[in-house]
Order: structure tokens, then sequence, then C-alpha cells
């Protein structure tokens, strides 16, 4: 946000086809801070693909001290309709093709970085929020109305300094972008900490890394992406760091060696996963964090390092549990949701159950809500015996079902098409092996399709919705079908 190169000469931006020096960002970023102000923009929300106009309409907007809204391309109609209604956005600034959605609101083009875009005004009410908010940041929730965490420009620059300090020795000049923006995890460790650091950030559109959609991933069009523009990091979600090492071992490929970290979080990695991405040369690290922190808390690091663990404190935050287990964290806490007038107070329960080792670093066991309890009276927590079955390279998807039944089952969901429902059975065998009695698979179903924001089995980021995949699956399992709302 407010950070800079050290060097203003310095390349910070580069986007395939040109680079921007850091001083040409911050001079562009003046020029549209110039012009919000003048309309009296108070909240802007950006629809855009990953670009250096994104990176110079953030910068911007903090300048200005305008409230950003960065709106995913992934959101549905509704979801955007509401993230703009419920933060009281007065400013659109997308491609003009988009802008198509708004025929009736005053619409000015405008040029950012060479490319053409439609500013659109919206009328908008004043919505009330913490006077000291800079970002708003909606959850992809399980819901179509997500959720609006209100950030301040303090936190996140404190979440990016942190990174910075525990990243100095790795001494990363070039990060790809490969997940979006409007993702806060990618907007704050993906852009932030490393323009700080003094770092470039390889700003390529979504497409040219392999991501269409909230789901869909061409894993040859990324790796092709890697081997151009030779990062010395990535940040990943689970499902892309799976997808990339089945590819690499099929294709008998190595990742380049210019890589020195690939952070993945979002949802839990397992020991399996990070230990067969090594294995191909993708070094591969786990971490944790939540919106609510300000992105990333902990992560797993080279020479600080527990594979199957989500890493150590980074230097902002402070971690305890709480006596049910339950994680708590504090150091980088948001200001607040929109409608809801309460503060954070200085410790904040993540919803997630988790220990921390002796070494301090963090185990996350799942969902406090997800928690199942058995017939017989035994707390499971489905994400734990998930993560297991992921593990075997023949489960792609999985989740798991058993509150309050005798024995657990779950729905899988192939990583190869083609797999047979021998190896699908040998591979919850591999992973019953590892796990107690009460925590094993006894019933297991073939998912009727993968676990998608488009298949309704799953939110934009991933996540399963549980209920929804049971509701498809509970005649199969010979479970009760769940009541959906």
């Amino acid at each position: 946000m407010t950070a800079t190169s050290h060097d203003p000469q310095a390349i910070a931006l580069d986007d395939g086809i040109r680079t921007w020096r850091a001083a040409d960002v911050d001079a562009q970023a003046a020029l549209l801070a110039q012009r919000l102000a003048a309309q009296g923009t108070r909240v802007l929300a950006t629809l855009m693909d990953n670009s250096p106009a994104w990176v110079i309409a953030d910068r911007a907007a903090l300048r200005a001290g305008i409230v950003h809204v960065p709106l995913p391309a992934f959101f549905t109609p509704e979801q955007i309709a509401h993230a703009i209604g419920a933060s009281g956005v007065d400013t659109v600034l997308t491609l003009p093709p988009v802008a198509a959605r708004w025929p009736q609101a005053p619409a000015v083009p405008c040029e950012i970085a060479g490319q053409p875009f439609t500013m659109l005004r919206l009328p908008a009410r004043k919505v009330p929020m913490p006077s000291d908010t800079a970002k708003i940041t909606f959850t992809s929730g399980t819901t179509g109305a997500p959720k609006g965490v209100c950030l301040t420009a303090a936190s996140m620059q404190r979440v990016a300094d942190g990174l910075v300090v525990a990243m100095a020795p790795q001494q990363v000049q070039r990060h790809l972008c490969a997940l979006p923006f409007a993702v806060l995890l990618e907007n704050i460790a993906g852009l932030m900490a490393p323009l700080t650091a003094g770092a470039t950030c390889i700003v390529l559109p979504l497409q040219d890394v392999g991501l269409t959609g909230s789901s869909s991933f061409d894993v040859a069009a990324f790796h092709a992406a890697i081997v151009r523009h030779q990062p010395n990091s990535l940040i990943l979600l689970p499902q892309m760091l799976r997808a990339w090492a089945g590819y690499l071992a099929q294709t008998r490929q190595r990742a380049p060696e210019s890589l020195k970290l690939v952070a993945v979080g979002g949802a839990a990695v397992g020991v399996g996963l990070v230990q067969a991405a090594r294995s191909l040369g993708i070094p591969a690290y786990e971490g944790y964090g939540l919106s609510e922190g300000a992105s990333v808390q902990t992560l797993n690091l080279p020479g600080c390092d527990c594979p199957g663990s989500a890493g150590a404190a980074l230097p902002h935050a402070r971690l305890r549990i709480a006596a049910d287990g339950e994680i708590e964290v504090a150091g980088s806490l948001f200001a607040g949701y929109l409608g809801d007038a309460r503060a954070p107070g200085e410790w904040w329960p993540t919803g997630d159950l988790g220990h921390l080792d002796a070494d301090g670093f963090l185990h996350v066991d799942g969902r406090k809500k997800n928690l199942l309890i058995t017939a017989f009276g035994r707390n499971v927590s489905p994400e734990w015996v998930e993560t297991a079955l992921r593990g075997h390279p023949a489960i792609g998807q999985a989740v798991v079902f058993g509150d309050g039944q005798p024995s657990l089952s779950a729905v899988l969901w192939p990583l190869a098409a083609d797999a047979d429902d021998a190896w699908l059975q040998a591979a919850v065998d591999a992973a019953n092996a590892h796990l107690p009695d009460y925590a094993r698979v006894q019933r297991w179903a073939r998912a009727v399709a993968p676990f998608t924001a488009e298949s309704g089995m799953a939110t934009a980021n991933g996540r399963p919705q549980r209920a929804a995949v049971l509701a498809r699956h509970a005649q199969a399992l010979e479970l009760p079908a769940p009541a959906l709302a």
C-alpha cells in the first residue's frame, strides 16, 4: 500500500510485455488519486484482472484516503451487487465491456498503465464503517452474501513488514503473482510485501498463469509461465500445488531452479503433498492466515520448517490456544465488519481448532463448527481425515461426514478422471492405515461432480459446501439428507 521500492528506478512491475519502475507506479498513482479526489469518490470498487493498472488503482485509493473494495472477477453478479451496495461504492473502475452491466450509470473513459478502462459513477448512500478503513475485503463465504472485512492501512502494512523481515534470508528478487489481486493473500503477501522489499512483481493476466474463473486451472499453461518468467517465489492454493506436482510427475519434469519459496495457504496442505512437491523441485512451505488478521499469520520457511504444520508465527503475529482448542490471533487485526459497530478486542477467535507444539509451530486441526461427534462420543475434525485422504495421489478432493454416526463416510473426487474405484479404495485403505480406528472411513461414494462453485458444492475459493455435498450423496452413503436453506 504505502510501500515503495528502496530505489525509485528499480523495476517494480513486469507484465510480460513491459516494465514499470517504482517511480512510474507512484507517479501514475498520484495522478489517479487526484482525479478520484476531484470527483468526490469516497468508496472505489475495482473489478479488474491482474495488471499494473490494478496496482496503480490500489495505490491511488490509499493516497487519496479513499476506501478500496477489490471485487473478484469470480464473484457472481449477485455477490458483486451485494458487495457494492453493502459498502456504499460510488465509483467502479472496470473494463469497458464489463461496464455495460451498469447501462444507466454515467461512464467516463480513462487510461491507466496504457490500458483503457471505464470509470462508473453510482448513486450510493454513505455506509457506516470504522473511520480508518482503507480496504474492504469480502470473504467468499458459504452464501451468496459475502461478509465485508474492514482493514486499516496500518494493519496491512504490519503484515507486509513482518513478511519482509521473515523472508529476508531468501533474497527474493522476482515474485510471480499467481492468485487474483482481489484475494487478500495475494494483495498483501504477493504485492505489498515484495514491493516493500524492493523486489519485482510479475503481474500477468490470470489466464496467462492458467486461471479461469474460480476453479478452472490449466496446469500446463501455469508451468509454462513459471518456466518463462523464472520467479523466485509464488503463492498457491493447495489444489493448485496438487495439480502442479501431479503434472510434473506425469510429464517427468521438475520445477525451475529459480524458485526459492512456494508459499501455500487457504486450506490444509498435508505433509504428504509438501514432501511430494519438494521431491519435484517445488520448495513448498505451508502457511496460515485469515482476513480478520489482515491475511497471513504463520509460515514455514527454509531453516524454520515443520512439514505438516502451518508454520511458526511471523514477526507481526501473536498466537494462543483457548481452553476449547480454538486458535486466537493478535497483532494485525481488522477494524470490524461492515454493518457491525463492534470493534474486535485484542485477541480474535479464528473459528479454527489447533495446537502449538513445543517448538512453536501451529497445527490446524479443522474448523470448530465442522467438528463431528460420532455415535461413540469421539470428537473428529473432518479436515484431519480429509487431509489424510488427499495425501494419496488418487484423490483430488474429499469431504468427510459422520456426525452422530457409528463410523465415518466420505465423498471422493479423483485427481485423474480415469481413476477407477479400485484405486480410490486403495487410497482410502492407505489413509485409514495411518488413522485411529474411530477416524477411519468405512464407507465412501464417488462424487457426481467436482467440488466447485459452478457445481454448487464449494465456495468460490474452494472450500467445500458440506451440506450441499451431503445432499447430493446422502443416498449413496446411506445417510440422512440435510435440510438445505
